[in-house]
């Protein structure tokens, strides 16, 4: 007469580890995705950063070329622009949505040049800290 074996208690342990390991495959990709999104993010930041500085330097382009004019192109923030700087601002407005501009203009006659800051400020996210991108420059007179 055969001997009857007793059923044995390991069965099921390959069952156990492959639920595992799709935990911890589940656990990785939900991190991989956390990581693609925050590098969008990043991303979008550093476009609309680019998107400001080539606005700003446009513009003190367009002013070093004008410099007769130089004190025409002064801008308040939420303030309406005069006809030299509508075309800057609508440009820029387009190129960074929601989009606040400003625009300083100082005169130092004793450097003999002029102090021309460019503030642009915009919001990404509508809980999110507001970015803030200035340049300030020198033109001669």
């Amino acid at each position: 007469m055969k001997a009857m074996r007793r059923p044995r208690r390991h069965s099921g342990i390959a069952l156990l580890e492959a639920m595992l390991a799709i935990v911890l495959l589940g656990i990785g990709l939900l991190g991989t995705v956390g990581l693609q999104a925050r590098a969008y993010s990043a991303l979008s930041d550093a476009g609309m950063r680019a998107e400001a500085t080539l606005a700003a330097e446009k513009l003190i382009g367009v002013m070093t070329a004008d410099v007769a004019n130089i004190g025409q192109y002064h801008l308040a923030e939420n303030a309406a622009p005069n006809a030299r700087l509508t075309p800057w601002v609508t440009e820029t407005m387009e190129a960074i949505p929601g989009a606040v501009l400003s625009v300083a203009v100082a005169d130092q006659p004793a450097a003999n040049r002029y102090q021309v800051g460019v503030a642009i400020r915009w919001q990404r996210k509508a809980r999110s800290e507001a970015n803030r991108h200035r340049v300030i420059a020198y033109i001669a007179r």
